[in-house]
C-alpha cells in the first residue's frame, strides 16, 4: 500500500496535478504568507468557514478547511495534528467552538503553527473537560433537553441539537432559511466528547487570538472572555451568535489575517 500511494503522488507531482506545498504557497513582501488551516466543531461542517474563506483567498492566503471528525478529543487532535504536519512553512491555527480544544491540542509540539485563532472556541488548560467550561457561568442553552440522542454502539452516542430549537440555540442570527438547511446537514459530535479532558494547551507557547461572540447562547460569552484572557489572547467583541464565522465572516477574517500578520 505505501509504494501505491508514494507511486501515485509521484505520478501526480510530474504531471502538475499535485502541487508541492513549496511550489503553491503564497509570498508576501515579508517572504511566504502563512498558511490559514480552518477547524470546524460540532453541528457543523467546514463549509461553515466558506465566506471567511473567500476573504482570505482575496487577501492573498493558502487556506485548508479539512474535515473534523468529531469522534473524540484525542483522535480528533491528533488527525488534525497529521493535516498540519502536512503543511510546509508556517501555520495560522483557527479553531471554532469545539474545534478549540482540537487546536489546542493539535499544535502542540508544531514548531509551524505561529499563532492561534479562537472564534467563540473552547480554549481549555490541561486537565479541563468542555462541559466544565461550557457551564462555568450561566447562559448556555446547549442542554441535553436541546439534544436528540442518538446511540451509535452499545455505550456510545451522538448528539444532535434538535431541529426545532436549532436557530435560536446555534444561529440565531441567520436567516431561517439557511438554518433549516444547517440543522438538516449538521454532523454529530459524540457526547464522550464532553467529558475528555484536555492534554498540555498550546496556547501556553503560541501567541493567540480570540473573537468573542456576544450574543452566543453555546458558550456563553462570560466563558469566552475568561478562555480569552486566561490564554493572554488578543481578544475582539463582536455582536454575533455561535456561529460567529458565518454571521460576520469579516470579523472573523480580519482577526485571523491580525494573527497571520503579527
Amino acid at each position: 500500500m505505501r509504494r501505491l500511494v508514494t507511486a501515485l503522488v509521484l505520478l501526480l507531482t510530474a504531471t502538475g496535478l499535485l502541487a508541492t506545498p513549496a511550489a503553491s504557497a503564497a509570498t508576501g513582501s515579508h517572504g511566504p504568507k502563512p498558511t490559514v488551516v480552518l477547524v470546524h466543531g460540532a453541528f457543523a461542517d467546514a463549509s461553515g468557514w466558506g465566506e471567511v474563506v473567500k476573504r482570505l483567498h482575496r487577501k492573498g492566503y493558502p487556506v485548508i478547511a479539512p474535515a473534523n471528525p468529531l469522534r473524540g478529543v484525542p483522535s480528533d487532535s491528533a488527525y488534525i495534528a497529521s493535516v498540519l504536519a502536512s503543511v510546509s512553512g508556517p501555520i495560522v491555527l483557527v479553531g471554532h467552538s469545539y474545534g478549540g480544544i482540537v487546536i489546542t491540542n493539535a499544535a502542540t509540539g508544531n514548531p509551524n503553527v505561529k499563532a492561534l485563532v479562537y472564534i467563540a472556541a473552547f480554549a481549555p488548560d490541561q486537565g479541563e473537560p468542555l462541559v466544565a467550561l461550557q457551564t462555568k457561568f450561566p447562559g448556555s442553552r446547549l442542554g441535553l433537553e436541546a439534544l436528540d440522542i442518538r446511540p451509535t454502539g452499545p455505550e456510545t452516542f451522538d448528539g444532535y441539537i434538535k431541529a426545532s430549537v436549532f436557530r435560536e440555540v446555534f444561529a440565531a442570527d441567520l436567516p431561517a432559511s439557511t438554518t433549516a438547511v444547517m440543522a438538516a446537514t449538521q454532523r454529530p459530535g459524540d457526547l464522550a466528547t464532553l467529558q475528555q479532558p484536555s492534554g498540555p494547551p498550546a496556547w501556553k507557547a503560541i501567541p493567540s487570538w480570540y473573537l468573542v461572540a456576544k450574543q452566543d447562547q453555546v458558550i456563553p460569552a462570560a466563558a469566552q472572555r475568561f478562555m480569552a484572557e486566561r490564554a493572554g489572547a488578543r481578544t475582539r467583541e463582536v455582536n454575533a451568535s455561535h456561529v460567529a464565522m458565518m454571521s460576520r465572516p469579516d470579523a472573523a477574517a480580519d482577526v485571523i489575517v491580525a494573527a497571520a500578520r503579527s
